[in-house]
C-alpha cells in the first residue's frame, strides 16, 4: 500500500484555467492542483491541446514546449499517433500535459461537435497512455465530469490486465450533473473494452456520466448540499438512483477560490484597492463602475449587479420581474448592472429593460474578466437566483470583493452564504421570494449601515481558499485508496 502522503495524483480535464475555460470546471483543474501540490503530493494536469494550444506553440510561447518522441494510443480502428505538449500551471512548477492530435482537438472551440463523445473517449485513454510512455504510475487518477469518465470506465474493466494501471484508485468528480455525455454502444468498441449495460443506460446507448458514477473508486460532488441534491428525484437528472445506490461513497467538497488571482488588495483591474479593514476605500470603486456604466455617480443609492453565463439553470425566468420592478423604485432608487452572455432570450430581456431604463442600468451582453473585476468590487449587492448550483464562483468574489450576495439556498449557495451574516438567501423558487429577500437586503443597506458593514467584513473574512478544499480531497484520497488495497 502506498503512503497517504507524497501521494502521486494524475488529473483529467476537458478544460483548464487559464489556458481554457467555459466555466467553473477550468477554475477548479486549474487551481486545486496547485493547492495540492502545496501539502507534498505530485500533481499532474492533463488536458486536449485545443487550437489556441497549438497556435501558442507555433508562435513560439517559451513556456510551452513539445515532449519529445512520439506516443501511440490503442483504439479498436488501430493505433493512433498524438503528440503531447508541456507546461506549468501559472504561479507554479505543476505540470500540465496537453494532448495534440489534429483530427480531434485542432478545432476552435472545446465543445459543440457532433463525435464530442469520441473526442472526449480518446482523450481519456490518452491521457492514460501519456503515464506509461513518461514512466510515472499515478496511486490516484481524479476525472472531471463526463468527459473524463472513460478513463475511469477503461481502468476499472480493461486496464485491470495491465500492471501499470492495475490497482490505481480513482476520484470522479461531478461539477454539473445535467450534462452527461450520452453516446452510442460503439464508444466501447473503439476503447477496446467489453462491459455490461447500465440500467441508466438505454439499450445501444452510453451515458459517460453514469459509467464515471459506477465505476470510480469514490463520487464527489463540487459541494455537501449538491451531493445530496443529487440523490433526489428533482435534482438528480434520471441518475438519481444510481448516486441513491452508492450514497456510501459520495461526497461533496466545497469548491475554493484562487484567492492569488482574486484578492481585492492587489487587483490591479480595480481603481482603488482595498481589504475587508479598509472598506471605506472600497467606494472609490462604486464610484469608477458607475462613470463607466454611464450611470449618475450617486454613493446614497444602492448599485447591484449580476455576473452570470446567461442560461436557464441561473435563474433567470424569475430575474427579469425582480429588475424591472427595482428599476420601478419599488423598493426606492437603485442601480443595476449585468455583465453576461448566453441565451438569445435572456440577452434580449437585458437590453430591452437596459433600453427602457436606462438612467438607471447598464446591460452588457458579453463577458470580460478585466471588467468583472471591478463589478465585483464597485457594486453593494451581487445576485445569484440560481434554478441549482452545484458550487458557484461569483458569490464566493462578490464576498471576497465585499459585494453582498443575495442568492437561493441551493447547492453550493447554501453552504456558503448564511443569511443575515454574510448575505441573504431564500428557499422557494419563485420571483416573489426573490423580491423580498432583495428587498430585505436593500432595507439593512439603507437603515442599519453599521449591521451592513459588519455582513460586508463577516463575508470578506470566511475563508474559502483552495488550500481548505485540498485538505478535504486529500482525505479523499487516502479514503479511496484504503479501500482499493482492502
Amino acid at each position: 500500500m502506498v503512503n497517504s502522503t507524497g501521494l502521486r495524483i494524475l488529473f483529467i480535464s476537458a478544460e483548464v484555467a487559464p489556458f481554457a475555460k467555459t466555466g467553473g470546471l477550468a477554475d477548479v483543474a486549474g487551481s486545486l492542483p496547485k493547492a495540492l501540490q502545496a501539502l507534498g503530493h505530485d500533481v499532474r494536469v492533463v488536458m486536449p491541446a485545443y487550437q489556441s494550444i497549438e497556435t501558442a506553440l507555433r508562435e513560439g510561447r517559451s513556456d510551452l514546449t513539445a515532449l519529445p518522441g512520439q506516443i501511440t494510443v490503442p483504439t479498436g480502428p488501430g493505433p493512433v499517433p498524438i503528440g503531447v505538449l508541456q507546461s506549468h500551471l501559472p504561479g507554479s512548477d505543476v505540470p500540465i500535459y496537453f494532448i495534440a492530435e489534429n483530427h480531434f482537438f485542432n478545432r476552435s472551440q472545446i465543445y459543440g461537435y457532433s463525435d464530442d463523445a469520441f473526442r472526449f473517449a480518446f482523450f481519456s485513454r490518452a491521457a492514460l497512455e501519456l503515464t506509461a510512455a513518461l514512466d510515472w504510475r499515478p496511486d490516484i487518477v481524479h476525472a472531471h465530469d463526463w468527459h473524463t469518465a472513460p478513463a475511469i470506465t477503461w481502468l476499472s474493466t480493461a486496464g485491470q490486465v495491465d500492471a501499470h494501471y492495475r490497482g490505481i484508485s480513482t476520484i470522479f468528480t461531478i461539477h454539473n450533473l445535467m450534462h452527461q455525455g450520452h453516446t452510442s454502444w460503439d464508444v466501447f468498441n473503439y476503447l477496446k473494452l467489453l462491459t455490461s449495460r447500465l440500467n441508466e443506460e438505454a439499450y445501444g446507448e452510453v451515458n459517460f456520466m453514469a459509467r464515471g458514477i459506477y465505476h470510480a473508486t469514490l463520487v464527489n460532488a463540487v459541494s455537501p448540499t449538491y451531493a445530496r441534491e443529487i440523490m433526489t428525484p428533482s435534482g438528480g437528472a434520471g441518475l438519481d438512483g444510481l448516486l441513491r445506490h452508492r450514497h456510501y461513497d459520495v461526497h461533496g467538497i466545497l469548491n475554493g477560490l484562487d484567492y492569488d488571482v482574486w484578492n481585492p488588495a492587489a487587483d490591479r483591474l480595480l481603481a482603488r484597492n482595498f481589504d475587508a479593514d479598509h472598506l471605506v476605500a472600497r467606494l472609490e470603486n462604486k464610484r469608477a463602475l458607475q462613470v463607466r456604466c454611464g450611470l449618475p455617480q450617486r454613493d446614497d443609492v444602492p448599485l447591484v449587479a449580476m455576473i452570470s453565463r446567461l442560461d436557464w439553470q441561473k435563474g433567470l425566468d424569475i430575474t427579469g420581474h425582480v429588475i424591472h420592478r427595482l428599476m420601478n423604485n419599488y423598493a426606492g432608487e437603485a442601480q443595476f448592472v449585468v455583465l453576461g452572455t448566453g441565451a438569445p432570450e435572456y440577452e434580449q430581456m437585458f437590453a430591452q429593460l437596459s433600453d427602457y431604463h436606462r438612467q438607471k442600468m447598464a446591460a452588457y451582453l458579453t463577458y470580460s474578466n478585466d471588467f468583472a473585476s471591478l463589478i465585483y468590487g464597485g457594486s453593494d449587492i451581487f445576485l445569484m437566483p440560481s434554478r441549482f448550483e452545484p458550487c458557484g464562483l461569483g458569490q464566493l468574489i462578490a464576498m471576497r470583493y465585499g459585494s453582498v450576495p443575495v442568492v437561493r439556498a441551493t447547492g453550493g449557495l447554501a453552504d456558503t452564504v448564511q443569511d443575515g451574516v454574510t448575505g441573504f438567501s431564500f428557499y422557494n423558487y419563485t420571483a416573489d421570494d426573490f423580491w423580498q429577500t432583495l428587498q430585505r437586503a436593500i432595507f439593512i443597506y439603507r437603515v442599519d449601515p453599521k449591521v451592513w458593514r459588519r455582513i460586508q467584513f463577516n463575508a470578506m473574512s470566511a475563508d474559502f481558499s483552495w488550500q481548505r478544499s485540498a485538505l478535504g480531497y486529500q482525505q479523499l484520497y487516502e479514503w479511496a485508496i484504503a479501500r482499493t488495497f482492502h
